[in-house]
């Protein structure tokens, strides 16, 4: 295992307060920020402690007896309202572990499902979900092959809280993480920021104004798949969610030691969503997406495998949006409009609109 791979952005990054003087878990813990990541370091990574682990990655990567490794995953869903434009908690369950496997490179293949259940939901509710389920996996082509189910009492859940976990093969030429971004890379995202987010306020008539405007959940591993048929000088895929775009490229700049510049004018965010930002205070940048990806690509290949996510329906509005560089480290920064730099950091405290 190469010095990269052995200092992870989860191990550096650090929270303003340490762990061991926070009596309680609070909510931004689950928001994909430093709080987070903290917990992360502090009580799970040295408890569970292990190369695979470690690496900091979306699926860890194991070998199997066959010619090809394994990718897995696992991923906890909440989400209020349960049915928001676009999607629901059951197409977020599948898409979010097909999504964190295929970004490895990988190819999704199982997954297993384990749902908490809330007294007096209607079963009408749970059969949705579940068709919803079916559906996505059927569009995913992964089979969802076991499952649990436990109830709680009476307001001690939130209708439905989902479990998932899941596994797929990973050829042995594929090297796909965080830590092999490469100065010169371009960075590309696959489409529109914060869709998801603003989608699901608008389903809780937070905006105050109406929003037309559908949430990107979407499973990306056909995409993916195209993409590492037509290069195979991508070094590094991220489906950016909780923390948005901004905690993604922190992570990778601190798995790689590298530094990453963006583009403000190149970034791409639906009229609707910049709108919603600007009235509640938001950053696009820092609110969780569930259909794109963002790409790390040898710079000769860039433009090539720009065409090919364009061709696809996940990818029609992709964009290059900026680059790796090795004139800082450990450090994301944008150009602005008016041609100054700003840093961009990790999320801060707790994710709003807390959406997944």
């Amino acid at each position: 295992m190469t010095e990269k791979t052995e200092s992870p952005s989860i191990e550096s990054l650090s929270c303003p307060l340490p762990l061991q003087h926070q009596e309680t878990i609070v909510m931004g813990h689950g928001s994909g920020g430093k709080l987070m990541h903290d917990l992360i370091a502090k009580a799970f990574v040295p408890a569970w402690d292990n190369p695979i682990l470690r690496a900091g990655n979306d699926s860890g990567v194991v070998s199997s007896q066959e010619k090809n490794r394994l990718a897995i995953s696992t991923d906890a869903h909440v989400v209020s309202p349960l049915f928001f434009p676009g999607g629901d908690i059951g197409s977020l369950a599948v898409c979010g572990t097909v999504n964190d496997i295929a970004v490895m490179g990988a190819q999704p293949l199982y997954l297993t499902v384990s749902f908490i259940l809330e007294e007096g939901l209607p079963v009408e509710t749970l059969e949705r979900v579940i068709e919803s389920m079916r559906v996505t996996a059927e569009v995913a082509e992964v089979q969802i092959v076991a499952g649990d189910t436990k109830v709680v009492s009476r307001g001690n859940g939130d209708g439905i809280y989902i479990s998932t976990a899941g596994v797929g093969l990973l050829d042995d030429d594929v090297e796909i993480h965080g830590a092999n971004a490469q100065p010169g890379d371009a960075v590309i995202i696959s489409g529109t920021l914060g869709d998801h987010g603003i989608a699901v306020l608008a389903a809780r008539g937070e905006l105050g104004f109406q929003a037309d405007l559908q949430s990107d959940i979407a499973p990306l591993n056909g995409l993916i798949t195209d993409m590492l048929a037509a290069s195979d000088k991508i070094h590094v895929l991220r489906d950016p969610t909780r923390g948005g775009l901004a905690t993604t490229l922190n992570e990778i700049a601190g798995q790689s030691n590298t530094g990453i510049i963006i583009e403000e004018e190149k970034i791409p965010i639906k009229p609707e969503v910049n709108a919603a930002s600007e009235l509640l205070g938001f950053d696009p940048l820092y609110i969780a997406n569930e259909g794109k990806l963002v790409a790390m690509v040898a710079p000769e290949e860039a433009d090539k495998v720009l065409n090919i996510m364009q061709q696809h329906p996940f990818g029609k509005e992709a964009a290059i949006i900026g680059h790796v560089t090795d004139e800082t480290q450990n450090r994301v920064l944008m150009k602005t409009l008016i041609g100054s730099h700003r840093i961009i950091d990790v999320l801060m405290g707790e994710m709003l609109p807390r959406i997944c």
